[in-house]
């Protein structure tokens, strides 16, 4: 890739995520009320993306084979405990990480 290529590419880069960054603001500007569909975007796309997150994470599992998803059940436990009893995502998802890693590199 040439150095004018690069240019161009973090350009378009750039510009795509002010678009998508400002273009909400521009067209939900004023006084105007929000439309009912993009508040029901609002509610559910959230809980959709971290749906569709946690399926791709356990596709490719292997119940019948190796540590039979052990380190993968122990560490959504832990998560999930965490999470309910500390309500701090960061928190939850940077613990369940490492305790993830520990699991896969030192004990199974």
């Amino acid at each position: 890739m040439s150095l004018t290529e690069k240019i161009i590419t973090i350009m378009m880069v750039v510009a795509g995520t002010m678009l998508t960054r400002f273009l909400p603001f521009a067209v939900f500007s004023g006084g105007r009320k929000t439309p009912q569909f993009i508040k029901y975007l609002g509610r559910v796309l959230p809980t959709a993306a971290l749906a569709m997150l946690a399926v791709y994470c356990f596709k490719d599992v292997e119940i019948m084979s190796g540590a039979h998803a052990m380190p993968e059940l122990i560490a959504v436990a832990v998560i999930t405990l965490l999470h309910l009893w500390k309500r701090n995502l960061l928190l939850s998802i940077s613990v369940g990480t490492v305790l993830y890693m520990v699991l896969v590199q030192m004990v199974f």
